[in-house]
């Protein structure tokens, strides 16, 4: 880990200087290079008056510069960032300098992160992030600063990626084109943070920031891009043109509609994340992913196109017991999803889900670091904690079997290094980590040969 270098921001001490930080949960090592940077703070620096220097520190790149002087911190935390968040934020206040605390984890729990900062942002920074710095400046610092969406467009600022040189990401080319989400997961943090609304940028706007790109590889951070599809397709159309390569997130019923699978083809678009949830239950048939075509139609249709469609699970809900990994994986081989991924299910604070597990008295803890979707914090309905756990990582090896792998890869039409180039990655994070250090304590070891191993098609 590197010491942020003085060269990289000169110090002027004639004008107020504001340290943004993205806290590091554990060191990554070469795969920090695969990593997106902050899009969010690049978009707080966007709204920072020309006046301040601002300074960013990615904990993944370099160490915290805690002996500089700043004349304010920012802070942004997702749930599982919130831990680290708040030691920084407590060394610097020990120094008497002022911190902000923002992001999701603040946003909806703002009390809790008062503890640790001057002042809150409670949603999305932009709107308010001026009248703050200059009540910073005037003394007369608020509590808490709170943003409430309404209508359905989007203004938000390009964001400021000057601020991000001298580290290398898998791309810096990140943007949004959209905020919200059309539906209301009870177990999705989207609603908490952005409200019921869901909001679109004007295309011309996106494809104005788009044409100002010089490399191809651009990711679109919307939970939903194509979530509205008659004010995505104006989008699409505009970035045929531009000869970029991009990938996104959507829910997979977008694929109902042939024109729309098409444009997503023509506008260079190389991967899209959907999220299946479950193979039964009433998460396999909410809005989000019931469709009268099966999933297995839409899929290929996806895939038909030349684009990479990851495909994620979760494991943990009330009517999964512990025959839900052999049969998610028996769906899957039906499916033929480029990728597929596993989540264990985790009730983020914020939502309903959260709400109910609290209510029920089925959460295991609060250590928030804990709470990454990879590890059991609460009490299942029909299985063990650690039963949850280990059907996890027994599922995710099984689909990562080299057999597994060419078996999807030689299902698509096309795109074969692509697809096999993304699996090799996955399966390098499945079998390269250190499964036991988030097991449970007194776990149950499953074997995989609980799970039916023969991949059917390999």
């Amino acid at each position: 880990m590197n010491v942020l270098p003085d060269t990289r921001q000169p110090v002027r001490t004639d004008r107020p200087r504001l340290l943004l930080v993205y806290p590091a949960t554990h060191k990554l090592g070469w795969v920090r290079r695969f990593q997106l940077p902050s899009f969010s703070l690049t978009l707080v620096a966007a709204s920072t008056p020309p006046e301040w220097d601002v300074v960013l520190a990615d904990e993944l790149h370099e160490d915290i510069p805690f002996e500089r002087a700043f004349d304010a911190v920012g802070i942004t935390a997702m749930t599982h960032q919130a831990v680290r968040a708040y030691q920084i934020a407590d060394r610097f206040r020990a120094r008497g300098i002022p911190v902000v605390m923002g992001g999701m984890h603040a946003t909806v729990l703002p009390d809790e992160a008062l503890e640790h900062a001057d002042t809150v942002v409670i949603g999305e920074a932009e709107p308010v992030w001026v009248r703050l710095l200059n009540d910073l400046k005037a003394g007369q610092l608020e509590q808490r600063y709170s943003s409430v969406p309404s209508g359905d467009t989007l203004v938000t600022p390009w964001a400021r990626r000057e601020i991000l040189a001298g580290r290398k990401y898998l791309t810096t080319q990140t943007l949004q084109a959209s905020r919200g989400c059309p539906y209301d997961c009870p177990f999705c943090t989207v609603t908490p943070y952005f409200g019921r609304s869901f909001r679109y940028r004007d295309p011309e706007d996106i494809l104005a920031e788009m044409r100002t790109f010089d490399r191809k590889l651009t990711v679109l951070l919307d939970d939903n891009i194509l979530g509205d599809p008659e004010r995505a397709k104006p989008i699409l159309k505009g970035m045929a043109g531009l000869g970029l390569r991009w990938g996104g997130q959507a829910n997979l019923r977008f694929a109902e509609d042939p024109e729309l699978v098409e444009l997503l083809a023509q506008s260079g678009c190389i991967g899209i994340f959907v999220g299946l949830e479950s193979v039964a239950g009433a998460h396999a048939n909410h809005p989000k992913t019931g469709s009268r075509y099966s999933q297995a139609d839409l899929i290929k249709r996806v895939r038909d196109a030349g684009i990479v469609l990851e495909a994620s699970m979760i494991f943990g809900f009330d009517d999964h017991d512990e025959s839900v990994f052999e049969s998610t994986i028996r769906y899957l081989e039906d499916c033929r999803p480029s990728i597929p991924t596993f989540n264990i299910l985790t009730p983020y604070p914020g939502t309903a889900l959260f709400r109910q597990f609290e209510a029920e008295g089925r959460l295991l803890h609060k250590d928030w670091q804990r709470y990454d979707h990879s590890q059991v914090v609460f009490r299942p309905k029909q299985m063990t904690a650690e039963r949850l756990y280990q059907g996890w990582v027994a599922a995710r090896r099984e689909v990562y079997r080299w057999p597994s792998i060419f078996s999807r890869v030689m299902s698509g039409s096309s795109s074969y290094f692509t697809n096999f180039a993304y699996n090799v990655l996955r399966r390098g994070g499945v079998y390269g980590e250190d499964v036991c250090s988030h097991a449970p304590q007194n776990n149950q070891q499953l074997q995989l040969g609980d799970i039916q191993t023969n991949t059917r098609g390999a």
